[in-house]
């Protein structure tokens, strides 16, 4: 029972409140008891008719409209038609009919805005004609076309709102996108031709000169560029999936690994107010902490290392720190490529020796 419940909560939670399965269902259903209790006393024939050419587009609409948007919008303006025919009875079922089956077309995405203005005018028109026919008073023609306008130009109004989201949600997809393709062509450009070189200098040392031990070295720098790239590419991924965890447990999880493999000491310290960050300026952040850490025991085999994570009130700031007995020395080529994906983010990367240690210290704007 748990199971059936949690399922329809994730149904209901993904459906449109607007145009979704949920309001398709309380509208037929709201539909169909105006249809039950409908007893016109002029013209029944007529008014049976069209209300249930209506009925038969509205039920046509909620099943062909997943499949083909298009001709279901087609039979929704149909059944706007039809109830519009007769909603000058004394009837309150054309009223409903129509105003439920105009609202939902104007708010459908498929149709131009020029359609859903014709198909107002058609059944303002045909509306009004009804009324007349059926010798209602002037002043309810002029209310009822008043609240039509009205009904259709707010729906029109959410229809661009809804429209805008999308189109946001589909530029911010792109860019995500294309971010993680560029990540991936990094990585991989970086480790694969790397990799290339060492295995061709593997090779000459082998056919050339015969150098066993220096080509196993060159084997075995090989080996260990394949293992970072993998390692680069899996967190260029997972960016993209939705168990990713947050910056600062990723830190965790990083100190946490370099403090394992290179047994030294090891601490990430936390300021300011944890909050989500973007994916991009996540990945670079991260990404710089561990070129940071892959440097530290590179050049400071048994130094300790400090790991700070800053929220500033509109920055995110990384420090890594460690004391360094080589200082000074150059800024490697990883750091450097940190450096600019970090602007490409909006930020700044800055390392070097001070006050005896060398800092790493990376900023983007949040």
């Amino acid at each position: 029972m748990s199971e059936v419940r949690a399922r329809v909560m994730r149904l209901l939670a993904a459906d449109d409140p607007e145009t979704g399965r949920l309001v398709r269902l309380l509208m037929t259903l709201v539909l169909a008891w105006s249809l039950a209790t409908a007893s016109p006393d002029r013209a029944p024939a007529l008014v049976w008719s069209a209300l249930g050419l209506s009925m038969a587009c509205w039920l046509a609409f909620v099943l062909l409209d997943a499949r083909r948007p298009r001709t279901a919008a087609t039979l929704l303006a149909a059944a706007s038609g039809a109830a519009a025919a007769v909603s000058g009875s004394a009837e309150a079922a054309p009223t409903v009919f129509l105003f439920a089956t105009l609202l939902l077309f104007a708010a459908h995405l498929t149709p131009s805005t020029a359609a859903i203005v014709a198909v107002t005018a058609a059944d303002l028109g045909l509306m009004a004609a009804s009324m007349v026919w059926w010798t209602q008073p002037r002043s309810a023609i002029v209310v009822s076309g008043a609240v039509m306008t009205c009904t259709v130009l707010f729906a029109l109004h959410r229809r661009h709102y809804r429209r805008a989201q999308h189109d946001r949600i589909r530029a911010t997809a792109l860019a995500e996108r294309a971010r993680i393709a560029r990540e991936l062509h990094d990585v991989l450009a970086h480790s694969l031709g790397a990799l290339g070189v060492q295995l061709e200098v593997a090779e000459a040392l082998l056919s050339e000169k015969g150098d066993v031990d220096g080509a196993a070295a060159r084997i075995r720098r090989s080996r260990a560029l394949a293992r970072e790239g993998l390692l680069e590419a899996r967190s260029a991924v997972a960016a993209l999936r939705e168990d990713v965890p947050p910056l600062p447990d990723a830190l965790s999880l990083l100190v946490a690994e370099h403090r394992h493999d290179h047994d030294v000491a090891a601490e990430l310290r936390t300021t300011g107010v944890r909050r989500p960050i973007t994916p991009a300026a996540e990945v670079c952040l991260l990404r710089t902490a561990r070129e940071a850490l892959t440097n530290a025991a590179k050049h400071a085999a048994n130094a300790p290392v400090t790991v700070e994570l800053g929220y500033g009130e509109d920055v995110v700031r990384l420090v890594v720190r460690n004391p360094c007995a080589d200082l000074p020395r150059t800024t490697g080529h990883g750091l450097r490529g940190m450096g600019e994906r970090l602007a490409l983010a909006g930020g700044t990367l800055t390392a070097g020796p001070s006050g005896g240690e060398w800092t790493v210290r990376a900023e983007v704007p949040e």
